[in-house]
């Protein structure tokens, strides 16, 4: 295990592609969240705002790049052909899926650390100049909150599950752009269908088994009693579906020719 860890690290740290896409992950992340801290303004609501999941807003857009890294992860060496060389250096297929699993978490969450962080820090200090000031009832973001600080530890978790869910999805299906297409189908569709569907019941359904819904309820500090699914359950719903995408990739992987 130890030599396949170190084979992994060794190809992201080599390849240009995956550092620009965590850098890339980390400044949209910030930057969006740093976008949808300026545009909503106090004076522009009549209702109580979530103001630590406006200000984690950019994990909408940071966790497609993570996406995009973790099926290039397999993906890219099944285009290249390195996939053999892969395989015919650590012949057990599970020991290098749970290699590249092991190395794509740990990069995630200290990119999704970085770009948390940044975050608040964008909200903290843009925030009182959109009118949201502890005047107003919102007191400053800070870590030393309880529901602050599990919303961010939980959207770094939120990041790292997207990255294995995507991982098991792309080693089902190989081919890096169906695999992107199904990742980002299965986090945006779901919203669309829940726009669609104009029975309540079934949409709090909806939201209670999407990956994305329910998994970003986890930043949620506010009316969790009026939550469709709790912050910790919905971040469960994610682990969940990322289970059953690792599975069904490590079913297939052993199973199929390289």
């Amino acid at each position: 295990m130890k030599d396949a860890l170190h084979a992994e690290w060794t190809k992201l740290r080599t390849a240009p592609g995956p550092a620009w896409l965590l850098l890339a992950a980390i400044a949209l992340t910030i930057t969006l969240s740093a976008i949808a801290t300026t545009v909503l303004t106090y004076t522009a609501v009549q209702s109580t705002v979530d103001t630590t999941k406006l200000a984690l807003a950019g994990i909408y857009l940071g966790q497609t790049i993570i996406a995009i890294l973790a099926v290039g992860i397999i993906s890219g060496e099944y285009a290249t052909g390195m996939i053999r060389v892969t395989f015919a250096a650590t012949p057990h297929r599970i020991t290098v899926l749970t290699a590249k699993a092991t190395t794509l978490t740990g990069l995630t969450l200290v990119a999704g650390t970085i770009a948390m962080l940044g975050s608040l820090l964008a909200g903290r200090y843009l925030l009182p100049h959109s009118g949201f000031t502890t005047g107003h009832g919102y007191p400053l973001l800070s870590l030393t909150h309880t529901a602050t600080l599990r919303a961010a530890a939980g959207s770094v978790l939120y990041l790292a599950l997207i990255g294995l869910l995507s991982l098991g999805i792309a080693t089902a299906v190989r081919e890096s752009a169906a695999a992107i297409g199904l990742v980002l189908a299965l986090l945006y569709l779901f919203p669309i269908l829940i726009r669609v569907v104009s029975d309540p019941h079934w949409q709090r359904h909806l939201k209670q088994i999407a990956p994305m819904n329910a998994g970003l309820e986890i930043q949620a500090t506010t009316g969790l009693h009026h939550l469709p699914i709790g912050p910790w359950a919905g971040l469960g719903v994610l682990t969940a579906w990322t289970a059953g995408a690792l599975l069904l990739g490590t079913l297939l992987l052993k199973r199929r020719d390289a």
